[in-house]
């Protein structure tokens, strides 16, 4: 089978009828079917059933598909490099963060990137840790920025920095907090817990139980940033990353870190076959810079 034979047979399969591939591929009904015709007969193998006015793959059909649709998805990747290219010579970076990187570090990144590299163009969007995988596989980001790396992937990874876990406040609640807050110190205060929040919210929880520190839990937040509209609201305090913190500061909040400290690493993902690029390894120099206060 040839690349045409691969892409005909694909658009069949996957739209279940002649009409179907050829409108999903722009081209006429009777070019799908003569080339279809042609890939059986150099196959020896009859791939499609017709039946109720659909065309129904066989058995040997089924067993083909696998492999085709991983040509499909290569070829489809060459499209995408190839367009990149002719967009600027592969100066296209596509990163996906954690909320509270994507708004916090991520944009500082790209601008300070951008200053001294002007023809880039980036691609970014956020992403929940439990969407990471699923985005790397699917080739809808090249690099996802995180806090863990999942493990017993084929996965990939480089080391940015370390953020810290803090205490945002109002300070009309908290007028004579110390530079650094014991968790001790917020027990019978209202309190937004983030334990569902991934790897940082299971962190904190492990900490609360080594501490034996139980907290008034008034309301549960999924993002760090509805915690910290919800401490602006004056539902309580909580505790999020730093980032978020200080993206979230306002007249009448205030943060402090925590004693002892509580920290968490933040990695560059990647798929172990898809590398970053020379130009994405040059960014997330300047992102580790940002994030390290550099």
């Amino acid at each position: 089978m040839n690349l045409r034979h691969i892409e005909i047979f694909h658009a069949v399969y996957v739209n279940g009828s002649v009409s179907a591939a050829a409108r999903a591929l722009n081209v006429s009904q009777p070019s799908v079917s003569k080339t279809l015709r042609h890939a059986e007969g150099q196959l020896g193998l009859e791939l499609f059933q017709r039946t109720g006015g659909r065309l129904v793959p066989t058995e040997d059909a089924h067993a083909l598909f696998s492999g085709v649709a991983e040509i499909q998805e290569r070829v489809r990747a060459l499209r995408e490099v190839g367009r990149n290219l002719r967009l600027g010579a592969g100066t296209s970076l596509r990163v996906s963060a954690l909320p509270s990187l994507a708004l916090g570090p991520l944009p500082a990144a790209v601008a300070r990137f951008l200053g001294r590299r002007p023809e880039v163009h980036f691609d970014l969007q956020t992403i929940h840790h439990d969407d990471l995988l699923r985005k790397l596989y699917e080739r809808e980001t090249d690099l996802a920025i995180a806090s863990e790396v999942p493990l017993g992937a084929p996965l990939g990874s480089a080391w940015l920095g370390e953020g810290e876990l803090v205490v945002l406040y109002r300070e009309a609640d908290m007028p004579d907090a110390p530079p650094r807050i014991e968790l001790a110190q917020l027990a019978g205060r209202p309190f937004i817990s983030l334990a569902a929040s991934g790897p940082i919210g299971r962190a904190f929880t492990t900490e609360l139980d080594r501490l034996g520190v139980e907290l008034d839990e008034v309301a549960s937040a999924r993002t760090f940033y509805i915690a910290a509209a919800l401490v602006r609201a004056g539902v309580g305090c909580t505790v999020v990353d730093g980032f978020t913190a200080e993206a979230s500061l306002a007249p009448g909040l205030s943060m402090r870190p925590l004693k002892p400290s509580l920290t968490y690493d933040v990695h560059a993902v990647h798929l172990l076959d898809r590398p970053p690029s020379a130009l994405a390894g040059e960014f997330l120099t300047t992102l580790s810079d940002v994030i390290e206060g550099r």
